[in-house]
């Protein structure tokens, strides 16, 4: 694995563990000789992921729009800056850069980037491991949710397996690295 892509908040959340989970992050993947693939904004816990691997030594892509890094949120010392035209060729792109996804806590945009390549993975779109960091039981009501919708038949147990999760990244990586997509039936079917 030599690319992951972080999606978090760009906001750094009510608990201090939060912006240390990510800085520990960036550290972490950057020790392991894995690049981030993110954002590309200085501010929240996408600041901290960068800032953590860059201090580590690690290699730090980021994807932003030129409407986001005109307000001046860009940071300034990624080892590469990709500005885009639109937050769906930034999606696009950090999918493309990156061989798994990391998520961190974060808004509505996180969930919207985690739950897209969810979906891509369940509809066999790419092969790709997804692992959710679950700091400080942020994700917990969430994960309880997707339970929720296994046991309403709306999710099939083999793709909600899928979702990797962990509240230590030492037990997280592991798992990303030796991720192999199982084969399954179609979504659709119930058999």
């Amino acid at each position: 694995m030599k690319r992951i892509c972080v999606y978090c908040g760009a906001n750094a959340g009510s608990s201090p563990a939060y912006l240390e989970a990510a800085k520990n992050c960036g550290a972490a993947l950057a020790a392991h000789g894995i690049g981030v693939v993110y954002g590309g904004g200085n501010i929240g816990l996408m600041g901290a992921v960068a800032d953590g691997a860059l201090a580590a030594g690690g290699d730090v892509i980021g994807v932003i729009p030129h409407h986001l890094a005109d307000k001046e949120l860009a940071h300034e010392g990624a080892s590469q800056m990709i500005r885009v035209d639109t937050m769906h060729e930034r999606k696009h792109r950090m999918a493309e850069l990156c061989d798994g996804f990391l998520i961190l806590p974060g808004g509505i945009g996180t969930l919207e980037e985690m739950f897209e390549v969810f979906t891509w993975l369940q509809l066999g779109l790419h092969h790709k491991p997804i692992g959710l960091l679950n700091v400080a039981a942020f994700y917990d009501p969430l994960l309880t949710f997707l339970d929720s919708m296994v046991a309403a038949a709306f999710l099939r147990r083999e793709h909600r397996d899928m979702l990797l999760v962990e509240t230590e990244l030492e037990a997280l990586l592991p798992r990303m690295t030796s991720f192999e997509a199982p084969v399954l039936g179609k979504w659709w079917d119930k058999g």
